[in-house]
């Protein structure tokens, strides 16, 4: 974002003080009591329901409603967290309109389904803002246990190891624990030093300690993470970001969309974060949609995201790329960069030719004081000794890495998807191999 400030076209202050408040307020209002009791109340308490089913964390959906609708508020905080201890999160960013809300039987039968995140988010946060930790500690162990990194999955495998009595010491590079929960998702969807007060409420448990300024391969290394401790989890996400690879590229104009995003989540003073005219993001992923529309909010003029293939292939959903227009972001598809210019990009119309992307000889330029790449992120400095696949660490089932006593999850490791709720699942079920592990289990 450094880079791009002394742009012509692009400064701070564009819009009016009460402007920024109003544009990067909730994006999605609470549920009071009674909205969440009439939405309980549509839920057919499916048998096999199919939400459990498509949740990667595996919540008793039909269950945790119920109780919602008979009042049993604290119970159904309890079912969510029991499965999913950064549910409160996963309510405000989870893409539930591709995983339970989509196979939900009302969305099936009338195109309305269950406002299953939101009745998540009123149960959780109804147990948070109470400051009440429903789970204690087994008895200590004495077994000790590294996790590197303090994003989702890192949470909540210390969480999970500190339930099962183990005492954990998390090890993270930046100033604040959260990951991309803190720094990578944007101000609108996690309002009000969320993504700290769950950190806070998460770390109540006890028998977690976290160290900040710990950065793998300098301040702590895997040997020495082994020499003082009886296992090892890795979070440690993925801090690179790929690159163009077109001429141009290295202009001031063009800077990473992920820093963009944490330098704004990271700002006391919106009316101080400085945003071109015309800026142009490429991308067709979650972080894309996120720079797009916060730089719309902030007061572009114009604001293009631009993603090589047909909308069927974009990995944002299509409630994101909605939300992406009625902010005034333009969708271009079917263009691929060629070269930047000082204040312009050319790109070209591609097409999609038995499964193989060419272009089709056409091209255009786009105006622009300011471009956003978002186009994955990949991991940098992977650790020695541990089997890489496809650019992240391998690991089984269990989480387990070909090292015995190291674990990983999250971004970072060759999992599932790169979602919150994903990340949470991984850490959560390493734990308990890592417990079955220390327990003398296979």
């Amino acid at each position: 974002m450094s880079n791009s400030v002394s742009t012509e076209g692009v400064r701070a202050g564009r819009l009016a003080a009460q402007t920024y408040a109003n544009n990067f307020s909730d994006l999605h209002a609470s549920l009071d009591a009674h909205e969440a009791s009439v939405a309980a109340d549509r839920c057919y308490f499916c048998h096999d329901a199919p939400c459990q089913t498509a949740c990667p964390t595996d919540i008793d959906i039909p269950q945790f409603i119920r109780e919602i609708s008979t009042g049993a508020i604290g119970s159904a905080a309890l079912t969510i967290f029991s499965q999913n201890i950064l549910g409160g999160m996963c309510a405000r960013v989870c893409p539930t309109e591709t995983l339970c809300e989509e196979v939900c039987v009302r969305e099936i039968a009338e195109g309305k389904p269950v406002e299953i995140g939101r009745l998540q988010r009123f149960a959780t946060d109804a147990m948070m803002e109470k400051a009440t930790q429903p789970f204690s500690r087994a008895a200590d162990t004495g077994k000790k246990i590294a996790v590197v990194g303090a994003g989702p999955a890192g949470l909540s495998a210390a969480h999970r190891l500190a339930v099962n009595g183990h005492s954990v010491t998390i090890y993270e590079g930046r100033k604040k624990s959260g990951g991309l929960n803190e720094y990578g998702i944007a101000s609108y969807k996690t309002v009000e030093n969320f993504a700290q007060r769950e950190v806070d409420w998460l770390l109540s448990i006890g028998g977690i300690t976290v160290k900040h300024g710990q950065n793998l391969g300098a301040e702590i290394t895997i040997k020495s993470l082994q020499r003082d401790n009886d296992a090892v989890f890795l979070a440690i996400g993925l801090a690179g970001v790929n690159a163009l690879g077109i001429p141009g590229e290295d202009q001031p104009i063009v800077s990473d969309a992920v820093d963009f995003i944490e330098e704004l989540r990271q700002s006391k003073d919106l009316s101080q974060m400085p945003i071109g005219r015309h800026v142009v993001v490429i991308g067709g992923g979650m972080t894309a949609v996120d720079a797009a529309v916060q730089a719309k909010l902030l007061g572009a003029q114009s604001v293009t995201m631009l993603y090589r293939r047909g909308k069927d292939r974009m990995s944002a959903s299509l409630y994101e790329q909605d939300l992406a227009t009625s902010k005034g972001v333009q969708l271009v598809f079917n263009a691929q960069p060629v070269s930047v210019g000082a204040e312009s990009m050319e790109f070209a119309f591609t097409q999609d030719v038995d499964g193989k992307l060419t272009t089709t000889g056409e091209t255009f330029t786009l105006h622009a004081d300011q471009v956003f790449k978002a186009i994955g992120q990949t991991m940098i400095g992977a650790p020695d000794g541990l089997e890489i696949t496809h650019g992240k660490i391998g690991v089984n089932e269990h989480g387990a890495t070909s090292v015995t006593g190291i674990w990983a999850g999250g971004d970072c490791a060759s999992g599932g998807d790169d979602l919150t709720v994903t990340a949470v699942a991984e850490g959560r079920d390493a734990a308990e191999n890592i417990h079955l592990f220390l327990s003398g289990g296979a």
